[in-house]
């Protein structure tokens, strides 16, 4: 990740104190219409996952469900915490309001568009 996608547009931070959870590997790429993350979510289903943007801050929640058959019992994890949780600071120059979410084969993608004032734009020359 450049330091460019981390200073202007999305900034990880830790998770607080009493919200511990797995920190999941995220990718985040930038264009010029903005950004899309692209989290790692292994054993989360569709409806343990939660998306939440309030302010600047994007929060990726999700539960861990492993299914055990019937009959047996776990006698070794490497799981020690059952959900992941990572926060994100945003720049203003993204458009909060737009963000657009895939989930597919445990792999999360966000898109976030930049505000319209943020976007590149052409400038007409005028010719007197």
């Amino acid at each position: 990740m450049s330091n460019n996608v981390e200073k202007t547009s999305a900034e990880a931070t830790r998770p607080e104190a009493g919200q511990a959870g797995l920190f999941p590997p995220v990718n985040v790429v930038e264009d010029a219409n903005g950004i899309t993350l692209f989290a790692d979510l292994p054993g989360v289903p569709k409806d343990k996952l939660g998306l939440q943007v309030e302010a600047d801050t994007l929060t990726i929640e999700g539960e861990v469900s492993f299914a055990m058959p019937e009959g047996m019992e776990s006698i070794h994890a490497e799981v020690s915490l059952p959900r992941y949780r990572r926060v994100f600071t945003l720049s203003k120059e993204l458009d909060t309001e737009k963000v657009a979410a895939e989930f597919v084969n445990g792999v999360l993608t966000l898109r976030i568009p930049k505000a319209a004032h943020a976007q590149p734009r052409k400038i007409e020359i005028r010719v007197d």
